[in-house]
């Protein structure tokens, strides 16, 4: 079952990339998302083997690796932590295949998109079955290659050729501390697996080792090396600004990457690595620190964005960050809580928003939309769901994952906890804002597009509707359904061994904080809402008259408090000119200039020279000749031979 779960993407994408000339665009879109059906079917079968029935399990696949003492195989370890990740990736995927389907019909390059969209799920699922390091390593990898296929799938298209490197290159900059974390896991442990790794940790607590005078922590590094490959991947303050870039792939693929797989690698990695982190005080105030910021940060940038997408993938980055507060303060259960609740609504936001764009000919600017409620019904609802699901309202699967982890924070009773909790709060209010915001601008008003294109404004087809309403079912009934499994009082039983705790569980004190703790985040959502509805719906023309009063601040967040621009000014720019200088001085001006070009020369103009030798006259060859004939008498006389 587990090999099926795993390698049935990897066969639809071999089939749909290699043969899909042969079988068409419909038999590429019929075996991948057949294929996807069938291995998220089969993980809901493992979820309720393994998380509901308290197991785990197990498989080896091949032996891999073997040098020296040193063998690995590549094997699944499937426990509570990987059977939720396995429904999510899978459930979320399939649905994404089967949207696409109506979503690429017009594209002539279907077959490539289903592979990258396949392949994209067996890196995933590789990550998270991993039972070890390496292999874990091979699959974070492999999403970065998927994405970066995805993100430049339309690759005539300058903009998202450079969004896809952007995010290669970024994203290789996290990687390149995840793996010097696996390098130093190796080098302290002596073995990659996890199983041992983890059984070991304790021998090391309170060690440190020297490095240019100082002393470090061992299991703090590490685990401060393995966060930065965590804040790449799930683009946290710092390694963000690829997310926000990789909306130029089509709206299939913000919904794969920004719910349910890519950016939520790194929050898997650190819940799968709470056996270290517990051992690691100052790392886990680290983790909390960067999320409650990223909530935060991420959150202002959305209420000035006026592309659909890109205030869904702002918020996308905001929610990340309460995961990683949630995980900072040892609430692991809550945010991976928060993992699983939001990838149903916030794939539900990007493939409704992908609706809207279909409807909308094409159109992303919510300030060309307006007025299409009643048109697009279907759509509306569901984009209603997304949003009340996302805001926190009462009894929906947001509210009872992301009031977890702000009361989770609060409980903590750190300081590190109490900036965690006052970052959510306040992100809470900007998340209701921006969200019904986009509502308003989107659907509501009068219509500001054009006439012909208002003219086309039309239901998308039951091919791309039905995976939303399945989405919605999971945005509404997912947090009520499994809160007591994942953050209640069956806590305990439902994650087993897959979560680690040295103290005493912070959820359970969480439960019991004040009534105004559990009230904040809703009165924070009713506020958002009234707000927005009095800007734009009662008072409309209050927006720009703002804008043009605080005009610093709305273009400090309109351009995302100039990130890019300082990224560009402190790295891309110097590295430019390195290379630059590289090229025309280092391998023009010398290594060219003296080497195969300086020869070269050398070769023409020695041959320049002896052609002038060669002039056809028979009185010139005769000449030559007997000079030669001189110079071999002279050298029998001087050499005496």
């Amino acid at each position: 079952m587990f090999h099926a779960i795993v390698f049935l993407p990897l066969l639809g994408s071999i089939i749909a990339g290699f043969f899909g000339h042969a079988i068409g665009k419909r038999g590429a879109q019929l075996i991948t998302s057949s294929f996807l059906v069938i291995s998220a079917l089969l993980s809901m079968v493992a979820f309720y083997n393994i998380a509901l029935g308290h197991g785990v399990v197990h498989v080896e696949v091949l032996p891999w690796i073997k040098s020296g003492d040193f063998e690995l195989s590549w094997a699944f370890k499937v426990d509570t932590l990987t059977a939720v990740m396995l429904v999510v990736v899978t459930g979320v995927s399939s649905l994404v295949h089967i949207y696409s389907i109506g979503y690429m019909s017009h594209d002539p390059h279907v077959q490539r998109f289903m592979a990258y969209l396949s392949l994209f799920t067996f890196a995933m699922l590789m990550l998270v079955t991993a039972d070890n390091f390496i292999q874990m390593f091979f699959g974070w990898e492999g999403v970065g290659l998927a994405s970066y296929l995805l993100i430049g799938f339309w690759y005539k298209k300058p903009t998202a050729c450079a969004a896809a490197i952007k995010a290669f290159v970024v994203n290789r900059v996290g990687d390149f501390g995840f793996a010097l974390g696996i390098f130093a896991i190796f080098m302290v442990f002596g073995t990659l697996e996890f199983d041992a790794v983890f059984a070991r940790v304790s021998e090391f607590e309170g060690q440190s080792f020297v490095f240019l005078g100082q002393e470090f922590d061992i299991i703090t590094t590490i685990c401060l090396l393995l966060f930065v490959g965590a804040m790449g991947k799930s683009a946290q303050l710092g390694l963000h600004t690829w997310l926000p870039d990789a909306m130029e792939g089509p709206t299939p693929v913000s919904a794969l990457i920004h719910a349910a797989t890519m950016v939520t690698a790194g929050v898997f990695m650190v819940a799968r690595c709470s056996y270290l982190f517990e051992y690691s005080p100052l790392a886990l105030d680290v983790v909390a620190i960067v999320g409650a910021s990223t909530a935060f940060f991420a959150a202002t940038i959305g209420l000035t964005q006026n592309d659909i997408k890109r205030v869904i993938a702002y918020s996308t980055c905001s929610q990340l960050g309460y995961m990683f507060f949630a995980l900072g303060v040892s609430a692991y259960g809550a945010g991976v809580f928060h993992l699983f609740t939001h990838a149903f609504f916030k794939a539900l936001l990007f493939l409704g928003a992908g609706s809207v764009i279909h409807a909308m000919s094409d159109e992303q600017d919510m300030r060309k939309m307006g007025g299409v409620w009643k048109m697009i019904p279907q759509t509306y609802v569901v984009m209603l769901i997304g949003t009340l699901a996302l805001t926190g309202f009462p009894l929906l699967s947001g509210f009872f994952s992301k009031d977890m982890v702000i009361e989770a924070a609060y409980a903590a009773h750190t300081e590190v906890g109490q900036y965690a909790f006052w970052m959510g709060i306040v992100a809470a209010f900007f998340t209701a804002f921006y969200s019904w915001r986009l509502v308003f601008m989107t659907f509501h008003g009068a219509p500001r597009a054009s006439a012909s294109v208002m003219k086309h404004v039309h239901e998308s087809p039951a091919v791309m509707t039905v995976p939303l309403f399945i989405l919605a079912l999971g945005a509404i009934f997912a947090g009520g359904v499994f809160a007591e499994s994942f953050i209640g009082h069956h806590y305990a039983d439902f994650w087993g061994s897959a979560l680690f705790l040295r103290g005493d569980n912070v959820l359970e004190a969480a439960h019991h904080v004040p009534g105004w703790v559990k009230a904040l985040p809703i009165v924070m959502g009713a506020l958002g809402l009234l707000l927005a509805w009095l800007f734009y719906i009662r008072h409309p023309e209050i927006p720009g008259q703002i804008a043009r009063s605080q005009a610093p601040l709305y273009n400090f967040l309109l351009n995302k408090w100039y990130v890019d621009e300082l990224y560009d000014f402190l790295f891309v720019r110097p590295a430019k000119w390195v290379g630059y200088q590289l090229w025309q001085r280092g391998d023009l001006g010398i290594i060219d200039r003296y080497g195969p070009d300086g020869i070269s020369a050398t070769v023409v103009a020695a041959a320049r020279k002896l052609r002038a030798v060669q002039t056809g006259y028979l009185y010139h060859y005769a000449f030559v000749m007997l000079i030669g004939v001189a110079g071999l008498a002279t050298w029998f006389m001087v050499s005496g031979s």
